[in-house]
């Protein structure tokens, strides 16, 4: 059998075992284990790992950052990750690495360049790409903490490692450059790893219910020949839209661009907070009470709108900071209130929504 065809079958063979990936996005939990908090479900203390697990959870991702400041959610350096890599690695769950190209937190509104590598060439920025997703994938390979899936960038579909990498239309030579850097990064993937290793890259982009965006984006990563495994997608519905809106994104996506669409961030309030609504663009998409049961009940909803795109294509959804509970050191993100946890650390009901998620549907 010829290598890229051992490669495909290998990966194809890795998503039918992992079966629907239910889980989260965990990068601050030894942060927040280290101020005190204790999970709980029903009462019972519980290592949150175990406990999102036995409540049907398969898969974890933590970020990654290059220099990150240390304050705040800017802790992900590369020990910290494996540490909290080999936990996941050990309890047998799926693990995602979200690799970040930045010192700090890289979205639609913020794509910087790490501080040593602002002034380098272009040519010298690609070659750094490369080489430093191949040295950190080789140092978690050695670590004994390989991820199945690696991001390569979070939120870029305004292009990522600004300003060589912001995608403008505007300017002809914006996304040359941009999948110049983005292929970097994904031969700094394979070069660290076999199809043995069953790793896939995750092209990451936040625009749920959107699909003039989607289709725009995934149309030129295909025009310039960015090859990837999954089409990776946050929905927030007070910035991405309806439920609907991204059942239709999801169905013409999947038909369009035959690849496996993972929700890779999600999240809704299970309470209400002064000021949350003042920062929604979508408000009229927050149709669900914001209370424990409103939280179930739009967890359950997306879950089954993304079990149901087309060709079984939809084959997950992550919970973004479920482990968001409030602290001394921090006010958690919303305030917590998007955690899938209450104040004192007790399990919410939308965690509950992922069991049975990795039976055939």
């Amino acid at each position: 059998m010829k290598p890229v065809m051992m490669w495909i079958c290998l990966l194809a063979a890795g998503v039918q075992a992992a079966g629907f990936l239910g889980g989260g996005d965990i990068s601050m939990l030894t942060r927040v284990e280290q101020a005190g908090v204790v999970f709980k479900d029903e009462g019972q203390p519980k290592e949150l790992i175990r406990l999102m697990q036995d409540n049907g959870c398969t898969c974890f991702r933590l970020r990654l950052f290059v220099n990150p400041s240390g304050r705040g959610g800017v802790v992900q350096d590369i020990p910290y990750t494996i540490a909290l890599a080999k936990r996941i690695k050990a309890a047998g769950a799926v693990f995602i690495l979200d690799l970040h190209y930045s010192d700090t937190w890289a979205d639609p509104a913020h794509q910087t360049k790490p501080a040593a590598w602002k002034d380098l060439p272009f040519e010298d920025l690609v070659k750094t790409v490369e080489s430093y997703t191949e040295q950190t994938l080789r140092e978690f390979k050695k670590q004994e903490a390989l991820p199945e899936l690696v991001q390569v960038g979070n939120e870029i579909h305004p292009g990522f490692l600004w300003p060589e990498g912001r995608l403008d239309d505007k300017d002809p030579n914006s996304w040359p450059r941009f999948a110049g850097l983005l292929k970097a990064g994904i031969r700094g993937v394979r070069q660290a790893t076999t199809p043995e290793d069953k790793v896939k890259v995750i092209i990451h982009i936040a625009a749920g219910g959107e699909w003039g965006k989607t289709d725009w984006f995934f149309s030129n990563c295909r025009k310039y020949g960015v090859e990837y495994d999954i089409i990776g997608q946050s929905f927030y519905p007070w910035w991405h839209g309806t439920m609907d809106e991204l059942k239709d994104n999801l169905a013409r996506t999947a038909k369009k661009f035959k690849k496996d669409i993972l929700v890779v961030e999600t999240a809704y309030p299970w309470q209400d907070v002064p000021n949350f609504e003042s920062r929604a663009e979508r408000l009229e998409a927050m149709t669900w009470e914001k209370s424990p049961a409103g939280q179930k009940a739009f967890l359950e909803e997306l879950i089954q709108t993304v079990r149901t795109t087309p060709d079984g294509r939809g084959i997950g959804v992550l919970w973004w900071y479920p482990e968001s509970v409030p602290t001394k050191q921090s006010g958690g993100w919303n305030g917590g209130i998007t955690a899938l946890f209450d104040k004192e650390g007790n399990a919410l009901p939308a965690v509950k929504c992922f069991k049975g998620l990795s039976a055939p549907q």
